[in-house]
């Protein structure tokens, strides 16, 4: 019990785990536009940076309350969402993917050459609002709003244009008006992260939003199983935690990391619970304790 609660006030695990939640809930939003919508994106983190740098900016220079400012972020990631994606979104496969890894170097390059955003210094003075409650009451909400629209006549719509977008437009689906749609939420959600993540660390810099981030983000849902909300979040948290139990190693820690990325690929090609049914596998095992129990 002790251990536990050196744990819970352990302002370093704090901080982690609070770190955990804010990448969650930006893979969250990945999940919907990767996993569901089929749309692979590697710009993701320029989302999160316009969630950031909107939220502080309104915080600093307006005064905005912190939940109007998160609000605000998630809002100016959105539009930037659909402003990329009416265009981009006609693109498939490797072709989008480029325009959002490009359009994700431009909007780094722009916060670095901005008076406003602090330029390549970085913005400084932006309050703490973020903790770890707070969090996780967004981290809460994201998973049951995903698992609402994934299991709704829109995210079913989705899935159909995943699979097979054409087979989809035969039957009266808007693929274009629905991959916008899902953009939008998925950029939404990242912009919520990048708010969070800059009331959390007060300090804002271009370089935390770049290429390397991205594919960061991509990990997690990818590694977790496409497709899967337990995936993605088991993904978040395997991967986020584990350059933290590995820095005993100290230089050899990304080696490994890299290395169980590489394994867990080998393995597990469809990621860690890619292809499995979790609710129906917790309601199977929970129907056999109950049998067990009652016999």
């Amino acid at each position: 019990m002790e251990a536990v609660l050196s744990v819970l006030t352990n302002p370093y695990y704090i901080q982690v785990m609070t770190m955990v939640g804010i990448s969650l809930i930006a893979a969250l939003g990945l999940h919907l536009i990767t996993g569901i919508t089929g749309q692979f994106s590697f710009g993701h983190a320029a989302f999160v940076s316009i969630g950031a740098y909107a939220s502080a900016l309104l915080t600093i220079h307006l005064h905005l309350p912190f939940i109007l400012s998160m609000l605000a972020g998630g809002l100016a990631a959105a539009l930037c969402g659909i402003l990329l994606g009416y265009p981009s979104l006609r693109l498939t496969g490797d072709y989008l993917g480029i325009t959002t890894l490009g359009f994700g170097e431009i909007v780094r390059v722009v916060f670095i050459n901005m008076k406003i955003t602090g330029g390549a210094s970085g913005l400084t003075g932006i309050p703490r609002e973020t903790n770890i409650f707070l969090v996780y009451v967004v981290v809460v909400l994201t998973i049951w709003g995903m698992y609402r629209i994934q299991n709704s006549r829109f995210g079913r719509a989705l899935t159909a244009i995943r699979e097979d977008e054409i087979a989809a437009e035969t039957m009266g689906i808007n693929a274009l008006l629905y991959k916008i749609k899902g953009f939008a939420i998925g950029t939404f959600v990242a912009g919520i992260s990048g708010s969070l993540f800059a009331h959390m660390m007060q300090y804002l810099n271009p370089a935390d939003f770049g290429f390397s981030r991205s594919f960061e983000i991509l990990n997690f849902v990818v590694l977790g199983g496409l497709g899967s909300i337990p995936g993605t979040i088991l993904g978040t948290v395997v991967l986020s935690l584990a350059p933290e139990f590995l820095r005993f190693v100290k230089e050899y820690r990304m080696l490994i990391y890299g290395a169980l990325m590489v394994g867990m690929m080998i393995f597990r090609p469809y990621g860690l619970l890619g292809g499995v049914d979790v609710v129906r596998l917790l309601r199977g095992c929970w129907a056999r304790l109950k049998a067990r129990r009652a016999s």
